[in-house]
């Protein structure tokens, strides 16, 4: 590894020593059921978001250091959490349908993975692909399991199922008909946060489709009792800076790809690169703020800057009009261990290339 602070560098031998070889072990499981899934395109569409997206969980489950003794139980969460995700991300973005309810009844199954007494539903009655051999509601029972030991769970019940709403909003808005999407999102955008809002509506979008805030809530559960009052400072914490700084950073590495999928990007919307940089920069500078006041603040302000290192350690992001000078600035703001995080990502991705 490169770089020397300690805490930085005791986090990062936990990650790579005890949170990823758990990680990778709970993905063999997922990737082995997923690929009895009977259906063709369900099989398909499971198996190539773990392939393409298995970063997602091995970033989430960082948060597993906070459960204390039980971070195990809080990476199988997680990782079946992210999984479901990913899945039906694909399933949606690369569908065979453009029907909103057929997506809005698919996201049902990450609302029931929350509430343990709910009715398991028919997740996919509303499209022409059904046999998956139970394996969507086996990863939302996986997710039960966790949330049913929680002693707090009444505590922060309406804190999930909000970041949680949000997150299914925004999965069927922005996966509709083309000329749908924007209309959908900009309409959303005002009926949950108003035009008085300092977030622009893609910037709303952007930390409603994170799920970190879930992570850190369930994580944070598992180790300790988490209060009412507490868990408000939570959600505080992670919405919308954290989350928005998190799928900002995302779509920016992605820009090019999305181009070529003719997928939705947030960041295109922004007016000029200079416009962007500002804009993440203040996402930067709030997050860092907010994490302040949370507990065990010193690790929400590595995951700040953690994000930024990593995401502009990826090799798409050299590559991208502006790159550099991007990458600059961002570091400069993120200021802390973000330098750390971002040498150690590019020698990875060095390490792996050589592989």
């Amino acid at each position: 590894m490169l770089g020397l602070p300690k805490t930085s560098l005791r986090l990062m031998v936990n990650v790579y020593c005890k949170v990823f070889p758990a990680v990778r072990d709970e993905l063999d499981y997922w990737k082995r059921r997923a690929a009895q899934i009977p259906d063709q395109e369900l099989r398909t569409q499971a198996l190539a978001s773990m392939e393409a997206k298995r970063f997602h969980c091995q970033g989430g489950s960082v948060y597993a250091l906070l459960a204390g003794n039980k971070w195990k139980e809080a990476i199988r969460f997680i990782v079946a959490y992210q999984t479901i995700s990913d899945y039906l991300d694909n399933l949606c973005d690369r569908s065979t349908s453009l029907n909103p309810d057929d997506f809005r009844l698919l996201h049902q199954s990450m609302v029931d993975a929350l509430i343990p007494d709910n009715d398991m539903k028919d997740y996919y009655r509303l499209r022409d692909e059904h046999t998956d051999d139970a394996y969507l509601t086996d990863l939302v029972q996986t997710c039960r399991k966790t949330i049913r030991t929680l002693d707090n769970y009444d505590e922060i019940r309406d804190y999930l199922l909000h970041l949680n709403q949000l997150y299914c909003d925004l999965q069927v808005h922005k996966h509709v008909r083309l000329d749908e999407r924007i209309p959908r999102l900009q309409k959303w955008y005002l009926e949950k946060m108003g035009d008085q809002a300092k977030l622009s509506w893609f910037e709303f979008s952007a930390a409603a489709g994170s799920t970190l805030g879930i992570f850190y809530l369930v994580s944070y559960s598992l180790g300790k009792r988490v209060p009412a009052q507490l868990a408000e400072r939570i959600w505080c914490g992670y919405f919308p800076y954290m989350q928005g700084l998190h799928i900002l950073m995302d779509y920016y590495i992605d820009q090019q790809e999305d181009i070529e999928e003719a997928d939705l990007n947030f960041c295109s919307f922004y007016d000029d690169q200079a416009h962007l940089k500002r804009r993440i920069s203040f996402f930067i500078e709030q997050a860092n703020k907010h994490a302040r006041h949370l507990p065990d603040h010193r690790f929400h302000e590595m995951v700040q800057q953690g994000l930024v290192g990593l995401y502009l350690g990826d090799p798409k992001a050299n590559k991208l009009s502006g790159g550099k000078g991007m990458a600059k600035q961002l570091l400069r703001v993120s200021g802390g261990s973000t330098w750390f995080f971002h040498l150690n990502t590019k020698f990875y991705y060095r390490l792996k290339k050589r592989d």
